[in-house]
């Protein structure tokens, strides 16, 4: 291997690390941990489980990933973690397997933070290019899509979808399922609007925020159910951003929607 291995480091037998990598001080990799080319782990990271780390991952100081569930029900289950191509984990995040209950899978995606202190729980799935800030936890079964942020504090209930491109504010408590591009803050969560920063910043075009805005209203003033407007909006709208919000509205969930003007 052309990996550059502290001599303090414990790699246990059955581990692979790919060419490039690069372990501190004091480290614990676990037998059936797979880890990329390119990876570098800082000094006191412990990673253990089925765990597989893509390429050009970096992993802080003091991060624990690969954990057994903190779940009473787990029973020493054959369980996985995977975490994508160049996120990067900073100190102290933990991160654990997933469970056979909740299909033995936890998931982070490419190109993620995930900031100090912060909790990623037993079979979350967490997609692409997300900022997880802070001491903010994840907990058990929830799925975070793509391009989201979630402030720094905050805590998202099991079984939560927060949808593609969506922002929760800081010290926010998040029990419900939270509509693509939204913005999300107050303590117990209030849907406020859109993350129209957000959509700025990706280069979304006029006419597609535009008619995310007037999704918007039609989702807060309309008739009916929540979903009964989402289902409108579906049969009204050529904007992709827009349909983006009905199939997830109209898809299965496990919790309730965050809905305008709610709090």
């Amino acid at each position: 291997m052309s990996a550059a291995i502290h001599p303090s480091a414990v790699i246990e037998d059955g581990a692979q690390i790919g060419s490039g990598c690069t372990i501190g001080p004091f480290c614990y990799i676990g037998p059936e941990v797979r880890m990329g080319e390119g990876c570098t782990i800082h000094s006191h990271v412990v990673i253990k489980g089925d765990t597989s780390i893509g390429a050009g991952v970096t992993i802080f100081s003091f991060a624990v990933v690969g954990e057994i569930p903190q779940d009473l029900k787990f029973a020493g289950e054959k369980t996985r973690l995977e975490i994508g191509a160049r996120t990067r984990i900073r100190e102290h995040v933990t991160i654990n397997t997933g469970t056979m209950g909740g299909g033995g899978l936890t998931r982070v995606g490419e190109d993620c933070l995930l900031m100090a202190g912060c909790h990623v729980a037993h079979d979350a799935i967490v997609g692409n290019n997300v900022i997880i800030v802070n001491n903010a936890a994840i907990a058990g079964h929830c799925i975070i899509e793509d391009d989201v942020l979630i402030g720094g504090l905050s805590g998202v209930h099991q079984f939560v979808r927060i949808g593609q491109g969506a922002i929760i504010g800081a010290v926010t408590m998040v029990t419900n399922d939270v509509i693509p591009f939204g913005l999300v803050q107050a303590p117990r969560g209030d849907l406020d609007g859109l993350n129209l920063v957000g959509l700025k910043r990706r280069g979304v075009a006029r006419a597609d925020i535009t008619a995310l805005r007037a999704a918007f209203q039609m989702l807060a003033q309309g008739e009916g159910t929540f979903q009964d407007r989402a289902r409108r909006l579906g049969e009204e709208t050529d904007s992709e951003y827009v349909r983006t919000i009905v199939t997830f509205v109209t898809g299965a969930s496990d919790r309730s929607f965050l809905t305008p003007g709610q709090g």
